[in-house]
């Protein structure tokens, strides 16, 4: 990787160096596992992988140019899958000692010495720690887990208690505290704090998150996923997902459904093709981050009239339409005929988790499970990053392929899944050696470090209950 030889050989920022040099000495230590667990890779891999190392998967999936390059990618496609599953066991070993070290850099050596919390987003800052350990506790059953989810948060509400926070969503704003220290306070069997955290979260929804306003500034805010009101609804909906049904009531919730969906119409007033389309920062986006794919998935999960309905199905039906023709690939924004990004954020992989649950709400329009196959078909070929993290690395990637296959029961998905986990299983920290700094400073991080590897892992223990952390239900 020409990244890896560029950081390698820079001398300029001491910084990045003194984290890179975290990173090399703690890691390697934390992940290490046991004699079981080396047995157990020994077994997995075989023979076959000796042959073919995983720097080829990352040259064949960018290649579509070459006959050769075709084949060798289906020989990997029939056979490597099978033969690099590694065992849930060793899925969920590695997780622990991953979000040991996350919470080791994010909140041991900073947080409890008494430092300053910087960045309390689920996105990237401690919340997403705290996320990272609510995920292994569910797949490890760990209450000590539980405790340090529940400290993390209980830390990052103080932080913002008097301050100015403007976003209300879970993954960058006050949602995510109150609706993760709810459901945590909740397995915690802490039902005062359980009940602080949904008064707060109420609050905010009548404060910040009901009023109608312009698509940007203003009184209002924007719609979509990371920093507008559908990451409002998602927050409301994990409440409800892990406490009960009706914990935020639909009453509350439906008049912001409402605003999402009269302000895609109005975006879209200029465009006869496609019902709903919204703006972020004056580009219309396609991706889940910032764009239609979201907000498109946040309101798959709610009762809609039968005109709303049909608009959402249109404006699907409007983007399976535009998906660029040698790849199929998806474009990241209205009238970008840049083919490149197969990521959560942007293209195809997104757009697979999007597509999964739109066939799930319309099972009878066979358009959009065949669109959903055809997205991970996109995401096999070029969606092995070499970047971990979810928004717009393999982790993200991954989760295309186990929304895949709690759709269609198909086991290629799930030894896909684990594919790319066992590639990172391997590389993740090759990966982290970048000549981005911004990057660096965020590898631990959920959507752009380690954090979100480890909930992937976490994930593949049982990969039937597995969500793409913050996007799915």
């Amino acid at each position: 990787m020409s990244s890896v030889v560029k950081f390698a050989s820079s001398s300029d920022h001491e910084d990045d160096h003194e984290k890179l040099d975290f990173i090399n000495s703690n890691m390697t230590s934390e992940l290490t596992l046991s004699p079981d667990m080396f047995l157990g890779a020994a077994v997995a891999l075989k023979d076959q992988y000796v042959h073919i190392s995983m720097s080829s998967v990352v040259k064949f999936a960018s290649s579509s140019d070459h006959e050769d390059d075709l084949e060798k990618l289906d020989f990997i496609n029939s056979n490597m899958t099978s033969e690099l599953t590694l065992s849930s066991d060793m899925f969920l070993g590695a997780a622990v000692a991953l979000k040991d070290q996350v919470v080791e850099a994010t909140w041991t050596q900073v947080c409890v010495g008494g430092g300053e919390i910087m960045d309390t987003t689920v996105y990237t800052g401690l919340l997403g720690t705290a996320f990272t350990c609510l995920r292994v506790y569910e797949a490890s059953g760990s209450q000590d887990e539980l405790k340090l989810a529940a400290d993390i948060v209980d830390a990052c509400a103080a932080a913002v208690a008097n301050t100015s926070v403007r976003h209300v969503t879970f993954l960058c704003g006050r949602g995510g505290i109150y609706a993760l220290g709810a459901v945590i306070a909740n397995y915690c069997g802490d039902h005062h704090k359980r009940d602080f955290y949904l008064a707060e979260f109420l609050e905010l929804a009548q404060e910040k998150a009901l009023p109608a306003g312009p698509e940007e500034g203003g009184f209002g805010m924007s719609y979509d996923l990371l920093h507008g009101r559908a990451g409002f609804l998602w927050a409301a909906l994990f409440i409800n997902k892990h406490i009960g049904q009706e914990t935020i009531p639909y009453d509350l919730l439906d008049p912001v459904v409402q605003a999402v969906i009269a302000g895609g119409r109005a975006g879209a007033s200029d465009h006869a093709m496609c019902p709903l389309m919204y703006r972020w920062h004056g580009t219309r986006y396609w991706g889940a981050a910032h764009g239609l794919a979201g907000i498109l998935h946040v309101l798959l999960h709610f009762p809609l009239s039968e005109e709303d309905t049909e608009d959402v199905k249109r404006s699907l039906r409007y983007m399976m339409s535009k998906r660029f023709p040698h790849t199929g690939n998806y474009p990241s924004s209205e009238g970008n005929s840049r083919d490149n990004l197969v990521q959560w954020s942007h293209g195809a992989g997104g757009m697979a988790i999007t597509l999964c649950m739109a066939s799930q709400v319309f099972p009878h329009d066979r358009e959009f499970r065949d669109a959903a196959i055809e997205a991970g078909e996109v995401v096999w070929k070029s969606g092995l990053s070499e970047k971990p993290g979810l928004a717009d690395g393999a982790s993200g990637n991954a989760y295309a392929f186990l929304a895949l296959y709690r759709l269609t029961g198909d086991s290629i998905y799930e030894d896909r899944a684990k594919a790319f986990g066992g590639f990172l299983y391997r590389n993740a920290r090759n990966l982290l050696t970048t000549t981005d700094s911004h990057a660096l400073d965020h590898c631990f991080s959920l959507f752009q470090g380690l954090a979100g590897t480890a909930c992937l892992w976490s994930d593949l223990v049982k990969p039937e209950n597995s969500r793409f952390p913050g996007f799915e239900i």
